[in-house]
């Protein structure tokens, strides 16, 4: 897949215990398949994506809170632009399929 068309993942912060990763993503960008090595919460501030996951598809839409359990692949497509803040653990890291 073409970089380019990936949201953006950025840290935001880092605490004792957990961490923060702000996602930016256009309509029409692709997360592809991956897994959090731990429990991840997203909580969209703005925008709608599908994640696609093992149990269906699942639509994250602005004011939505998702819990993503631990090394379930997943992948996200956007249909509006979206916005959205990760918080995971900080032994916690993202691993994509080859």
């Amino acid at each position: 897949m073409n970089n380019s068309n990936k949201p953006e993942m950025t840290p935001l912060a880092n605490g004792e215990t957990f961490k923060t990763l702000n996602i930016t993503a256009n309509s029409g960008m692709e997360m592809p398949l991956h897994y959090s090595t731990k429990e991840a919460v997203i909580v969209v501030l703005k925008g709608e994506a599908i994640l696609e996951m093992p149990d269906g598809e699942h639509t994250l839409s602005q004011g939505n809170t998702f819990i993503v359990p631990a090394m379930v692949e997943h992948s996200l497509k956007i249909k509006t632009d979206f916005h959205a803040i990760a918080i995971m653990e900080n032994t916690s890291a993202i691993q994509f399929k080859s």
